[in-house]
């Protein structure tokens, strides 16, 4: 028998309120040990979805005023009894209620162990489950749309979609071995083999959508670099919304890297103001410049910053043969003033270039489409199901490996007895996946990354 668990469901912090979540089969006596309804209502006898007010009380003691919510098995959150206590806000009270809870026969919630029970009664999937996480991480509305999409089952409609059609090809093939006898028809080798392409389409467009969620999630690693005054400082605390870093007419003024979080159109940005590229005497500069050629160097996504009022200088020029190849938005900074740049030679290393005047606000709407452009987000749709998680893209990546052996296998003739096995390793990895057929240490390594309380 799982024994009844309790855990504080809200941040750990001053607040309006919080919320004590008790879960197992003795969580309705649990909270009426430490509940007293006005109406003098037992829990116990309270139905599914219902709310009563009252006392928390730990024997004699007083805790606090709180409104209780019942929630009866198998319709809840859990998919067991459940019982949320919603109490004032604050670090004490919270914690002296799961006290009292816990006191009176509950166990302390593991990380995650709410969820987990849910999909262990099956009240979701292991896809479902994990896109609660990811919705409670997203950092953008992108991010949180393709959670919401997840936990409504789209990303599983697609892998069921593959797995279905690799079971109805697997079904035949082992009819047809099996039963020779029986008026099977026989395998059509053409037919088999567009099966199989159509399911290798399908996973390859599930694990294109991979890189793009992840940078939605997590943002991407973005430096601002360039000579000193050309404009980085001033751009930095555009994207920012106020000041990070310090703006003067004296070069070298920022001398390490100032980092901030922002988000550019619907893409999370993780910028990092660098120092001025240039050659110095000056050992404490010298040492931003060679870190900022470090970040340019290991970047995700790099906004070279130049000054079209001035000629392109030397350290202009070598921080362009830095792009080449890299996904970089060359930033033609200062437009509000006289234009003596070489634009051409620019936009022949480059291959994304931005106007804009960072002082006056002017450019980036068209330096947000070009970063989408880059990062794929212009593409990207967030209601399509999208691959989440590193376990998940290699499931797939599984599933991927194995179709395409099996394809492999038909065009080297081989029997298609061996065709069959590749298959199955295919839908094996499909429903591994969902967590559909999964062991329990990969149960247990996807919760464990959950908050406790969730």
């Amino acid at each position: 028998m799982e024994h009844t668990i309790a855990a504080i469901s809200t941040p750990n912090g001053p607040g309006g309120m919080g919320v004590i979540r008790i879960s197992g089969e003795n969580a309705l006596s649990v909270a009426e040990s430490v509940f007293e309804s006005v109406s003098r209502k037992k829990i116990t006898e309270m139905k599914g979805y219902t709310a009563a007010f009252g006392k928390i009380k730990d024997g004699e003691e007083l805790i606090d005023e709180a409104v209780v919510l019942v929630f009866r098995e198998p319709h809840s959150y859990t998919g067991e009894d459940v019982v949320e206590i919603s109490c004032h806000g604050g670090m004490y009270i919270t914690k002296r209620v799961l006290r009292a809870v816990l006191g009176h026969g509950a166990k302390p919630a593991q990380g995650g162990e709410f969820t987990k029970r849910a999909f262990l009664n099956g009240k979701m999937g292991l896809t479902e489950a994990e896109s609660v996480m990811a919705l409670i991480s997203a950092t953008g509305a992108q991010s949180a749309r393709a959670a919401v999409s997840a936990m409504e089952g789209n990303l599983r409609k697609r892998i069921d979609s593959v797995r279905d059609e690799l079971i109805r090809l697997a079904a035949h093939l082992s009819a047809w071995a099996d039963y020779p006898e029986d008026e099977i028809p026989e395998i059509d080798e053409s037919e088999l083999r567009t099966g199989l392409e159509q399911c290798r389409k399908e996973l390859n467009s599930l694990l294109s959508t991979y890189d793009a969620g992840k940078i939605m999630r997590e943002g991407v690693d973005t430096v601002i670099a360039g000579r000193p005054n050309v404009g980085k400082s001033t751009l930095m605390n555009l994207l920012a919304g106020c000041e990070r870093s310090i703006v003067t007419d004296i070069p070298g003024t920022t001398r390490d890297i100032i980092e901030e979080t922002v988000m550019l159109g619907n893409v999370p940005l993780r910028l990092s103001d660098t120092a001025g590229i240039r050659n110095t005497d000056d050992v404490v500069e010298s040492i931003g410049v060679r870190k900022a050629k470090e970040r340019v160097s290991g970047a995700g996504l790099i906004f070279a910053v130049f000054d079209a009022s001035s000629p392109l200088s030397e350290e202009d020029r070598e921080l362009l043969e830095l792009l080449e190849g890299a996904p970089a938005v060359a930033v033609i900074n200062k437009t509000d003033l006289e234009s003596k740049i070489d634009s051409e030679y620019i936009k022949g290393k480059a291959g994304h270039v931005v106007y804009i005047s960072a002082k006056n606000g002017t450019g980036e709407k068209e330096l947000e489409q070009a970063v989408a452009e880059i990062v794929g987000a212009a593409e990207f749709d967030p209601s399509q199901g999208i691959l989440a998680t590193e376990r998940q893209h290699s499931d797939a990546q599984n599933a991927l490996k194995s179709v395409e052996e099996a394809i492999s296998a038909i065009d080297m003739g081989i029997t298609l007895d061996a065709v069959t096995v590749v298959i199955e390793e295919a839908i094996n990895s499909l429903l591994e996946l969902t967590g559909e057929r999964v062991t329990e240490a990969v149960v247990d390594k996807v919760f464990s990354s959950f908050c406790v309380g969730k």
